[in-house]
């Protein structure tokens, strides 16, 4: 591989994944029945490491079943677990062990709510994006997320802050989760950006009139149907056979999984946007039962390794890209920009798509509230040094290798997560 980020370089060999990347209320995040005298004392965020120590001295160990997105430590995706497990580990000295499901062992995405509320499971990434109706404000977000402006490492890091930052300030949100009896850490994760994966090149409006191709959401159809193609629901472990055999011509979809599945051995000419894209599947980090229980000090350890989360996420998902530009460079492959006119359609669409969405959620503010987040960290991504260096066909090229998200992950804890840090 020439350019691979830090946390992919970390993975061991890729394994094919489900699509999946990688959310409590403020003050009382922690709360349910260790609200009152029981809950002890906690720490400040940037306390040394003797100080939450010494808040933890008296507390009994315990252990916290994790369920990230990967589904093996060989996965590409597997940091997302096993760098949230380090952080919460290493801040508790110990105290707490973070046990590891990998491959949704105890929980399907559709089962993993209940799973949280009734305690199989203590700390998971879920997908509310599959189940719209029960996360109507959720999905206008991710909806929404198809306004935004498209680049490769830039556009992507201000959008998924903005998401964050978005679910945080959209209370309907945060009612969603805790009508499930849920807590969220990080109440949304949008993870990357998506692209068409083709048999054959597709980037003009002709090129997508009755293609036949896959889709992941009900949004993502509707805006494929606008282009003159057809969606077709199809689970992304058969997608791979579909491509081959040619039911289906691209799949559309985040870039690593695919990278994992080996998509562009059959699929290898990727369409990107340069403008509004396509809505997203997006995720949480969401805490059950039993977190809710934990003296306060040990939510709080939790709580701040969010910061890991996040920005090992977005080291994961935008190394990924750069792997993906390389396999399909690889096997004769192509990537280009949509044409202009379709981008000009997408970006109509998407802007109607995503009025309607949140008029239907009664979160009618949801869009203008996620562009608002957008453009300011935008400005704190650029002031990071956070810019692409070049087009997205030579991602693989000028990627660095060195890539780290970390003050940007610790500029969203201390501008959006601190406000909801367990007290």
């Amino acid at each position: 591989m020439k350019r691979i980020s830090s946390a992919a370089r970390r993975a061991v060999t890729a394994m094919v994944a489900s699509l999946a990347l990688l959310a409590g209320c403020a003050g009382s995040v922690g709360g349910g029945s260790n609200s009152g005298d029981d809950a002890g004392e906690g720490f400040a965020f940037d306390a040394s490491q003797d100080e939450i120590d010494e808040a933890l001295a008296d507390l009994d160990p315990v252990t916290l079943k994790f369920q990230p997105s990967s589904m093996s430590e060989k996965s590409i995706l597997a940091p997302n677990g096993l760098d949230v497990k380090k952080a919460i580990e290493e801040r508790s000295g110990g105290k707490i062990t973070v046990d590891i499901v990998w491959g949704q062992a105890i929980a399907s995405y559709a089962d993993v709510d209940d799973a949280l509320a009734d305690g199989r499971v203590d700390l998971a990434f879920t997908l509310p994006s599959y189940t719209p109706a029960e996360y109507p404000a959720f999905d206008a977000i991710g909806t929404a997320m198809s306004t935004l402006p498209s680049s490769p490492v830039a556009s992507d890091l201000a959008a998924n802050a903005a998401g964050v930052q978005a679910a945080w300030e959209t209370p309907e949100v945060l009612a969603e989760f805790e009508d499930k009896n849920l807590v969220p850490l990080i109440p949304m994760l949008a993870a990357g950006d998506y692209a068409t994966m083709c048999s054959k090149p597709m980037t003009s409006a002709k090129d997508w009139k009755g293609k036949q191709i896959r889709v992941g959401s009900a949004a993502a159809g509707k805006q494929v149907t606008d282009l003159g193609a057809t969606p077709v629901s199809l689970s992304f472990p058969e997608t791979y056979e579909a491509l081959q055999r040619g039911t289906v011509d691209c799949d559309l979809g985040q870039l690593a999984p695919n990278v994992e599945a080996g998509t562009f051995e059959v699929a290898p000419n990727i369409g990107v946007a340069a403008d509004a894209g396509i809505a997203r599947s997006a995720g949480a980090i969401t805490a059950g039962k039993k977190y809710s229980e934990l003296p306060v000090a040990y939510q709080q350890v939790v709580f701040d390794a969010m910061s890991t989360t996040f920005s090992t996420m977005m080291d994961v998902v935008i190394g990924a890209k750069a792997q993906a530009v390389e396999q399909a460079k690889d096997n004769d492959g192509s990537v280009k920009p949509f044409d202009d006119d379709v981008q000009k359609q997408m970006a109509t669409y998407a802007k109607t798509l995503s009025d309607k969405t949140a008029k239907k959620a009664e979160v009618p503010d949801a869009p203008s509230t996620l562009s608002d987040a957008a453009k300011e960290w935008q400005k704190t991504v650029t002031d990071l040094g956070y810019d692409d260096k070049g087009h997205f066909a030579e991602l693989d090229e000028w990627y660095p290798e060195d890539a780290n998200y970390d003050k940007l992950g610790y500029e969203l804890f201390e501008k959006v997560m601190s406000e909801h840090r367990p007290e």
